[in-house]
Protein backbone atom coordinates (compact mmCIF):
# COMPACT_ATOMS: atom_id res chain seq x y z
CA UNK A 1 0.00 0.00 0.00
CA UNK A 2 2.88 2.49 0.79
CA UNK A 3 4.36 1.63 -2.59
CA UNK A 4 0.80 2.91 -4.37
CA UNK A 5 0.48 5.58 -2.41
CA UNK A 6 4.31 6.88 -3.37
CA UNK A 7 3.66 6.38 -7.42
CA UNK A 8 0.68 8.03 -6.72
CA UNK A 9 1.93 10.94 -4.95
CA UNK A 10 4.94 10.59 -7.78
CA UNK A 11 2.23 10.64 -10.49
CA UNK A 12 0.76 13.67 -9.09
CA UNK A 13 3.86 15.57 -9.17
CA UNK A 14 5.00 14.45 -12.70
CA UNK A 15 1.10 15.98 -13.42
CA UNK A 16 1.59 18.85 -11.58
CA UNK A 17 4.89 19.34 -12.90
CA UNK A 18 3.60 19.09 -16.54
CA UNK A 19 0.80 21.23 -15.23
CA UNK A 20 3.11 24.01 -14.55
CA UNK A 21 5.50 23.62 -17.52
CA UNK A 22 2.40 24.17 -19.85
CA UNK A 23 1.19 27.22 -18.02
CA UNK A 24 4.60 28.35 -18.71
CA UNK A 25 4.40 27.21 -22.22
CA UNK A 26 1.05 29.16 -22.50
CA UNK A 27 2.76 32.42 -21.26
CA UNK A 28 5.81 32.28 -23.16
CA UNK A 29 3.50 31.95 -25.87
CA UNK A 30 1.32 34.58 -25.14
CA UNK A 31 4.19 36.96 -24.63
CA UNK A 32 5.91 35.97 -27.75
CA UNK A 33 2.65 36.76 -29.64
CA UNK A 34 2.24 40.43 -27.55
CA UNK A 35 5.95 41.26 -28.81
CA UNK A 36 5.09 40.42 -32.34
CA UNK A 37 1.58 42.42 -31.58
CA UNK A 38 3.81 45.01 -30.45
CA UNK A 39 6.12 45.08 -33.73
CA UNK A 40 3.41 44.47 -35.89
CA UNK A 41 1.69 47.75 -34.82
CA UNK A 42 4.95 49.87 -34.71
CA UNK A 43 5.84 49.02 -38.13
CA UNK A 44 2.04 49.46 -39.61
CA UNK A 45 2.65 52.89 -37.61
CA UNK A 46 5.99 53.70 -39.27
CA UNK A 47 4.54 52.81 -42.89
CA UNK A 48 1.40 55.36 -42.07
CA UNK A 49 3.69 57.98 -41.19
CA UNK A 50 5.93 57.63 -44.63
CA UNK A 51 3.10 57.45 -46.67
CA UNK A 52 1.18 60.69 -45.17
CA UNK A 53 4.58 62.51 -45.29
CA UNK A 54 5.00 61.17 -49.28
CA UNK A 55 1.41 62.32 -49.70
CA UNK A 56 2.15 65.90 -48.46
CA UNK A 57 5.41 65.83 -50.69
CA UNK A 58 3.46 64.87 -53.29
CA UNK A 59 0.24 67.09 -52.83
CA UNK A 60 3.39 70.22 -51.97
CA UNK A 61 5.14 69.49 -55.56
CA UNK A 62 1.76 69.03 -57.43
CA UNK A 63 0.43 72.55 -56.20
CA UNK A 64 4.06 74.09 -57.06
CA UNK A 65 3.77 72.54 -60.58
CA UNK A 66 -0.03 74.00 -60.90
CA UNK A 67 1.49 77.24 -59.72
CA UNK A 68 4.72 77.66 -62.28
CA UNK A 69 2.25 76.43 -65.36
CA UNK A 70 -0.76 79.22 -64.12
CA UNK A 71 2.55 81.97 -64.25
CA UNK A 72 3.96 80.53 -66.99
CA UNK A 73 0.27 80.66 -68.90
CA UNK A 74 -0.27 84.36 -67.57
CA UNK A 75 3.11 85.38 -69.10
CA UNK A 76 2.40 83.62 -72.45
CA UNK A 77 -1.22 85.63 -72.82
CA UNK A 78 0.65 89.07 -71.69
CA UNK A 79 3.44 88.88 -74.39
CA UNK A 80 0.84 87.44 -76.84
CA UNK A 81 -1.30 90.62 -75.86
CA UNK A 82 1.38 93.01 -76.43
CA UNK A 83 2.61 91.37 -79.61
CA UNK A 84 -1.42 91.79 -80.74
CA UNK A 85 -1.08 95.57 -80.03
CA UNK A 86 2.06 96.49 -81.64
CA UNK A 87 0.65 94.76 -84.92
CA UNK A 88 -2.33 96.77 -85.06
CA UNK A 89 -2.48 99.58 -86.77
CA UNK A 90 -2.16 103.01 -84.86
CA UNK A 91 -5.47 104.98 -84.97
CA UNK A 92 -3.50 107.65 -86.81
CA UNK A 93 -3.32 107.54 -90.37
CA UNK A 94 -0.33 108.06 -91.95
CA UNK A 95 0.78 110.98 -93.95
CA UNK A 96 -0.62 111.34 -97.33
CA UNK A 97 2.53 110.95 -99.83
CA UNK A 98 4.15 113.97 -101.81
CA UNK A 99 2.10 115.09 -105.14
CA UNK A 100 4.59 114.06 -107.50
CA UNK A 101 6.84 116.79 -109.43
CA UNK A 102 5.22 117.90 -112.61
CA UNK A 103 6.57 116.53 -115.60
CA UNK A 104 8.40 118.97 -117.73
CA UNK A 105 6.31 120.57 -120.56
CA UNK A 106 7.37 119.59 -123.66
CA UNK A 107 9.32 121.64 -126.19
CA UNK A 108 7.65 123.87 -129.32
Amino acid sequence: MIRSVLIAAALALSLAGCGDSGQKAAADAKASADKAAAATKEAADKAAAATKEAADKAAAATKEAGDKAAAATKESADKAADAMKSAMPSSTPAPAPAPAAPAEAPKK
